[in-house]
């Protein structure tokens, strides 16, 4: 199984759309995920009706403060424990009861912590848990990263995440799950 993420597009749609399409016609996903930021540009995934999505708010997006929209998503996939979520770390916009991404790394509740928010992106292992951030879709962005996003690769043997540069469509960074 493969799935696509995406995080941080901030009404780059021309972006997204090609993110999706090198996501569907060079990685072959299935499913997508669009960790937050901006809410609003999920309207062009109606283009792309193949795709499962799987969202996760902004914690700026005005959804965010609706106490019936999750914000921290677990979802096994494949027999890993993913949580979905827009930030790594609580958030002053957090509703009380959203589950802390770093407790649920701690106990060993989860195996793969995939969020946005940085714009940075991320692939790095802490103990057993691994922290993916697939970076923005934004053509200029303050931080100096390009473009990129990841493609998760799963088995129940286990799996590998690829970050890739959208312009170049080279993997920059991969670690195995």
């Amino acid at each position: 199984m493969r799935i696509g993420v995406v995080s941080d597009t901030h009404g780059e749609l021309d972006n997204l759309r090609e993110a999706v399409r090198q996501l569907l016609d060079r990685w072959q996903v299935s499913t997508l995920v669009h960790l937050g930021d901006e809410c609003e540009d999920l309207h062009v995934l109606h283009e792309f009706p193949e795709l499962d999505l799987i969202q996760v708010h902004g914690v700026y997006c005005q959804h965010y403060q609706d106490p019936n929209i999750v914000n921290r998503l677990l979802k096994e996939i494949e027999g890993h424990r993913f949580l979905f979520t827009h930030t790594d770390q609580p958030h002053k916009n957090d509703l009380p009861g959203d589950p802390d991404p770093q407790v649920l790394a701690r106990q060993g509740l989860v195996d793969v912590v995939a969020y946005g928010h940085s714009h940075i992106p991320d692939i790095r292992k802490e103990g057993n848990v691994l922290w993916l951030n697939p970076g923005h879709l934004k053509d200029n962005d303050k931080k100096g990263h390009d473009p990129t996003y990841a493609v998760v690769e799963l088995s129940s043997e286990g799996g590998s995440i690829y970050l890739v540069n959208l312009k170049s469509q080279v993997v920059v960074d991969s670690e195995t799950i």
